[in-house]
């Protein structure tokens, strides 16, 4: 919840997800509800990890992005890496 800024919930992220990869988890989604910024070391840490997962052939869903983060992938174009939901049940059930 609150901003994602590059501070210690930034590195809790990016941990988070390195223990998901080390724990062999092939389907994670973020939820972003809550999350009222970004800046562009959080986005780096996202683009990452869908990195990570896309290169194993894994996947990663986005849900309860708001409409200034929704804005900022739209302009960034990140809507073309990102699999985004609105709800956590909506991406769960997207996965193949």
């Amino acid at each position: 919840k609150g901003s994602l800024v590059g501070g210690d919930e930034t590195v809790e992220l990016r941990q988070a997800v390195a223990g998901f990869v080390d724990r062999g988890y092939e389907k994670l989604v973020i939820d972003l509800n809550g999350v009222t910024y970004l800046n562009s070391t959080a986005i780096g840490v996202l683009v990452s990890a869908q990195t990570t997962y896309a290169r194993r052939n894994w996947q990663i869903k986005l849900c309860g992005v708001n409409k200034n983060i929704q804005n900022i992938f739209v302009i960034t174009k990140l809507t073309l890496v990102f699999d985004v939901h609105d709800t956590m049940k909506e991406a769960v059930a997207s996965f193949k």
